[in-house]
């Protein structure tokens, strides 16, 4: 069903969250309801899209840690050189012996038969073009939104903008 959009009291988006975990923040007095989508819930509650808590969480800036997954999912699960969405591999584009590190700036998807071929060469050596520059990704939210993808509506995305606008 609906994933409702959780905000902060300052209305900093905090997290997306299931229609019932918001349901229980709400019928907890914790949360208020500052959009709904017009649907209905069991007897009569009106479904939220966004919340917002009545109490201010300080959380620490987040960092969405460097992790094959996550390096996968930021560059869309295809090689950055051929387009390919198979035999998938993690490439540096500065090579390690060339003294290249393993930050978001230097790592990228690569299928095993460019990431071999490329080798220890850097991008003008192996005639390499990338399909987009790698770099760190700016926000958890967004990045989070972008994992849902096929369980947030299209509709609900749009009306979540407003709360995101800051953070695009």
């Amino acid at each position: 069903m609906s994933k409702v959009l959780l905000l902060n009291s300052s209305y900093e988006p905090l997290h997306i969250c299931s229609w019932r975990r918001a349901i229980i923040l709400l019928l907890k007095g914790k949360a208020e309801a500052v959009e709904r989508n017009g649907k209905m819930v069991g007897n009569g509650i009106p479904l939220p899209l966004v919340i917002r808590l009545l109490y201010y969480i300080k959380i620490p800036h987040k960092d969405i840690p460097l992790t094959r997954r996550n390096i996968m999912h930021r560059d869309h699960y295809t090689c950055q050189y051929c387009g390919k969405k198979s035999d998938l591999t993690i490439d540096h584009v500065i090579p390690r012996s060339r003294g290249g590190k393993d930050t978001w700036d230097n790592v990228t998807v690569a299928c095993l038969r460019c990431n071999v071929s490329k080798g220890s060469r850097t991008l003008k050596e192996a005639g390499y073009v990338l399909a987009s520059k790698p770099c760190r990704p700016f926000n958890f939210i967004h990045f989070e939104l972008s994992k849902q993808n096929g369980n947030v509506s299209r509709r609900d995305y749009e009306q979540w903008r407003k709360y995101l606008y800051e953070y695009d």
